[in-house]
């Protein structure tokens, strides 16, 4: 997908990828701007093979392309993705985690649990809303909720069932419950199966942030001094959820693969 709807110049800077537990985006950065976003299913990132063959046609369009970034959430994927790269491109291939330079202070037991995704999406927080508290929401396979507070401290998060893995769940673990596709309820209650299913999921997910959405402001309010607040929203179900919000967020497109090129910038060496 061309953002420009034109093709991009062939010195395209940073080559990003994004694998995530459902589908891996693939984009082109020159500087801040992201040129172009491809994205398939995760399982075809699981082979190196099949790696090549997705990676290959961006090579041959840029060959003066030198450095990549990874951010993954499937660990088993990354030796593979990383080999490709590193085979291919003769500059620095870096790989999202917590050990990096980070443009805020992780606070968290366990660092190295703590998903390169939500590390990406809260780099981005800090890079698009300096001075201010920021509440990111990222709604995908799991939904996490990240907060930062304007010290750029790193203050904690939550992490719940997504949209497409509750109505997964409700179809696997009963036995005559079908398996419904997501989308934006027309009723509040309804009056088939399906309809019950689906507005169960998406009105009970929407209520849950929201109330969520409204105690963190309070706690951050009230605890933490903070005035300005920012809920942002990023991933798949994101642009669905996010209309639905009273906080009314602001949904950042390919917000991971953004923060991914930011945290590059930040840790790549100036001659690798």
């Amino acid at each position: 997908m061309l953002f420009s709807g034109q093709q991009p110049p062939a010195s395209a800077s940073l080559l990003v990828v994004e694998t995530g537990n459902t589908t891996a985006s693939i984009a082109l950065f020159s500087g801040n701007d992201c040129l172009e976003v491809h994205k398939i299913p995760s399982p075809l990132m699981s082979n190196r093979e099949s790696v090549a063959a997705q990676l290959k046609p961006i090579f041959m369009n840029h060959p003066t392309l030198r450095d990549a970034a990874l951010c993954s959430v499937v660990p088993a994927l990354d030796p593979v993705i990383i080999a490709c790269l590193r085979s291919h491109l003769p500059g620095e291939v870096v790989n999202v985690s917590a050990s990096m330079q980070l443009p805020f202070t992780l606070h968290y037991d366990s660092p190295d649990s703590f998903g390169a995704d939500r590390i990406a999406l809260c780099a981005l927080s800090r890079l698009l809303y300096p001075g201010e508290a920021v509440i990111a929401l990222d709604i995908g396979t799991a939904i996490t909720v990240d907060v930062l507070d304007s010290a750029r401290d790193y203050l904690g998060g939550l992490i719940m069932p997504g949209l497409d893995l509750m109505a997964k769940a409700l179809h696997e673990h009963t036995a005559r419950l079908p398996l419904v596709g997501i989308e934006r309820p027309e009723t509040l209650v309804g009056l088939s199966t399906v309809d019950c299913i689906r507005n169960g999921i998406v009105l009970s997910c929407v209520s849950g942030i929201d109330g969520l959405l409204v105690k963190i402001k309070g706690w951050l309010r009230d605890e933490r001094g903070e005035e300005r607040i920012r809920v942002i929203a990023a991933g798949g179900n994101a642009p669905l959820v996010a209309t639905m919000l009273e906080a009314s967020p602001v949904v950042e497109e390919h917000a991971v693969l953004r923060g991914t090129s930011y945290l590059f910038s930040l840790n790549a060496h100036p001659f690798g």
